[in-house]
């Protein structure tokens, strides 16, 4: 293995904790871990300490089968599980407004919706930084954390741009409502986004790569916001549209004038 590639493999290993007792220490003296992985069937013995562990800490737990837990941790003795501790730490919804108000500016965020592609999340992260975004927002199920692939895809934007991880979107959304932000959700059959006004607090909603929006989410949004499809394919990748979005309320609130 050349030195490049040696490096990258040493830098992946450090975010990777294996084995039962490594874990557990880990979960117990409070280490950001993103998620836990045990092998498939294996909920008993030793593990059940750990699966508690987590679970009081709000920590995701997912199955894998052996295959997987010997390729994230290198081939290493795992005994069942592997943990994937996060490259940065989370930030606190709270920071994000902190950020805004340092700034001078009204608050600009990304709120992700069961996104799962570690490199949509790292390449959002990526726009995020460059257009203005005080902070961006997932919720701690069903969605990619702050993983070593994400840390690698946002190019050193991880950084930079505060995430938080919530345990509800939805009413995460609502208090957002509460302290004045407006939340555009980008699905289909909404307004285009260009003729949306980004001005003032806004929150951008970008779904998962598959579905989309979820129901719930789509129907606490106070705008609905849509790219115009000419070809077969009725969809863009997450990122793309995020950045397309995100890029007109970045012009708008630098007061960018469009040319007509």
């Amino acid at each position: 293995m050349n030195k490049p590639a040696q490096a990258a493999e040493n830098e992946k290993s450090a975010h990777i904790i294996a084995g039962r007792n490594a874990v557990f220490e880990a979960v117990k003296a409070g280490r950001t871990i993103d998620c836990i992985y045990v092998a498939r069937g294996n909920r008993s013995g030793s593990i059940v300490p750990i699966l508690a562990k987590a679970r009081e800490k709000g920590i995701a737990v997912k199955e894998a089968d052996e295959k997987k837990l010997s390729f994230l941790c290198g081939g290493a003795n795992h005994q069942g599980v592997v943990a994937s501790v996060a490259v940065k730490d989370y930030a606190e919804v709270e920071d994000i407004f902190r950020l805004a108000e340092e700034r001078g500016e009204p608050p600009f965020l990304v709120l992700c919706d069961e996104l799962e592609d570690p490199h949509n999340l790292g390449a959002i992260l990526r726009i995020c930084e460059c257009a203005g975004v005080h902070g961006v927002i997932i919720p701690k199920r069903r969605n990619v954390g702050l993983t070593y692939a994400v840390g690698k895809a946002s190019a050193g934007a991880v950084e930079y741009v505060p995430v938080a991880r919530v345990s509800n979107l939805v009413e995460t959304i609502k208090d957002l409502k509460k302290r004045g932000v407006w939340v555009y959700g980008a699905d289909m059959d909404g307004e285009p986004w260009c003729q949306v006004d980004f001005n003032g607090p806004c929150a951008i909603v970008v779904g998962s790569e598959g579905h989309g929006i979820g129901r719930l989410v789509r129907e606490n949004c106070d705008f609905i916001v849509s790219l115009p499809m000419k070809g077969k394919i009725n969809s863009l990748n997450a990122s793309v549209a995020c950045g397309i979005v995100c890029y007109e309320a970045a012009r708008q609130r630098a007061g960018l004038k469009a040319k007509n």
